[in-house]
């Protein structure tokens, strides 16, 4: 009897811990975007072309989870001679490296809505971990009933570390380009809805 309850007791703590929710990424209200010095300025960019979703339940961080595919040749500064150059082998070389991606391992120092998300960003055809502060904007529904979450995440990353590393020397002795890249995210998903079921074919 006592085994019994002990069973019944472990697959409604499984049950419990199995509720977080699958969003997909909303493209038309999210954006990848990216912050350079260049010169004594900066630009500013984002990819247009993107794809990915993510897991949560606001009383399970464990469970938390997400991953996205980008296209490297969406890259969009809003200058086409730049955005010729960055697709270029000086850069992200998109005719060799198609693709980048991200894949989380993990969040961290959660406090309110505040957090760390731990990942894996695989960007000119190398992996490394990256560390972003998330802001986490929580879950509601649109005036369509679509259940939506949302999240802001923030971080700096070193683009040699990616093995990108063009860059020219200016008379000053200063760099043309900046090393260290601003990444923001502005992710915005809608809860995935179920396939519907597929027709049975009708008996001649």
């Amino acid at each position: 009897m006592r085994k019994s309850i002990i069973a019944v007791l472990a697959v409604a703590t499984l049950a419990l811990s199995s509720t977080a929710k699958e969003f997909e990424i909303d493209a038309a209200h999210s954006q990848i975007g990216f912050k350079v010095k260049h010169v004594t300025g900066k630009v500013t960019g984002r990819f247009t072309s993107f794809t990915g979703s993510f897991s949560y339940d606001p009383k399970d961080s464990k469970s938390w989870k997400a991953e996205a595919a980008i296209d490297p040749a969406s890259v969009n500064t809003d200058n086409e001679a730049r955005d010729k150059h960055l697709k270029s082998a000086d850069f992200f070389d998109v005719t060799v490296s198609t693709s980048m991606s991200f894949r989380s391992t993990g969040v961290t120092d959660i406090k309110d809505d505040h957090a760390t998300l731990n990942g894996i960003l695989t960007m000119h055809g190398q992996s490394h971990p990256v560390e972003l502060a998330l802001e986490i904007g929580g879950v509601d529904k649109d005036p369509w009933g679509n259940e939506t979450a949302g999240f802001t995440a923030r971080g700096t990353i070193n683009r040699k570390d990616w093995g990108i590393t063009f860059n020219k020397t200016l008379d000053s002795g200063g760099l043309l380009v900046g090393e260290k890249v601003e990444i923001i995210l502005e992710i915005a998903g809608n809860v995935k809805k179920a396939d519907a079921p597929a027709k049975k074919a009708k008996s001649k």
